[in-house]
C-alpha cells in the first residue's frame, strides 16, 4: 500500500510525496514507561524555570500537586531500572505497576532500589 500525496511549494512546483508503510508496525509504548518519560519531561520543565514550580505545573496540567508528585519521584530511579522500564515490551508491561515503582523509588539508594526491583521481578516469573 502507498499513499502519494501533492505539496505546494512557494515556487508554485508541486513535488510528489510518498510515504511507504513500515515494515513492523510500531505500538504504542506501555503507560508505565510513558508516565517515566513524562516524569523527566516535568522535572525539566521546572528545573529550566519555564514553570516556576510543581505547583504551578499542577494547576497548568489541571492535575493535584500529589499526582504531580508521585509522577515526578519516578525520575529518582536508579537508571539502570529507567531503562528496563522505558523498553519495556508491551506484552510484559503489565508485570510492573506504577504504583510499585513508586515505591521503589522512595529507597534513597539506588543499590537499594535496585535490590527491590529484582526481587518484583523475581515474584512476577
Amino acid at each position: 500500500m502507498t499513499f502519494e500525496y501533492k505539496i505546494a511549494t512557494r515556487r508554485g512546483g508541486l513535488p510528489s510525496f510518498r510515504a511507504e508503510p513500515a515494515s513492523d508496525p510500531v505500538g504504542r509504548s506501555p503507560r508505565v514507561a510513558r508516565v517515566v518519560a513524562l516524569a523527566h519531561r516535568l522535572e525539566a520543565l521546572v528545573r529550566s524555570g519555564e514553570v516556576k514550580d510543581y505547583v504551578e505545573l499542577a494547576g497548568l496540567a489541571y492535575i493535584s500537586s500529589a499526582r504531580i508528585a508521585q509522577i515526578v519521584i519516578l525520575s529518582q530511579l536508579a537508571p539502570d531500572i529507567q531503562e528496563y522500564v522505558l523498553f519495556l515490551s508491551a506484552e510484559h508491561a503489565g508485570l510492573i505497576a506504577e504504583r510499585e515503582l513508586r515505591e521503589i523509588a522512595r529507597a534513597p539508594r539506588w543499590d537499594r532500589q535496585q535490590a527491590l526491583f529484582r526481587q518484583l521481578l523475581d515474584k512476577r516469573g
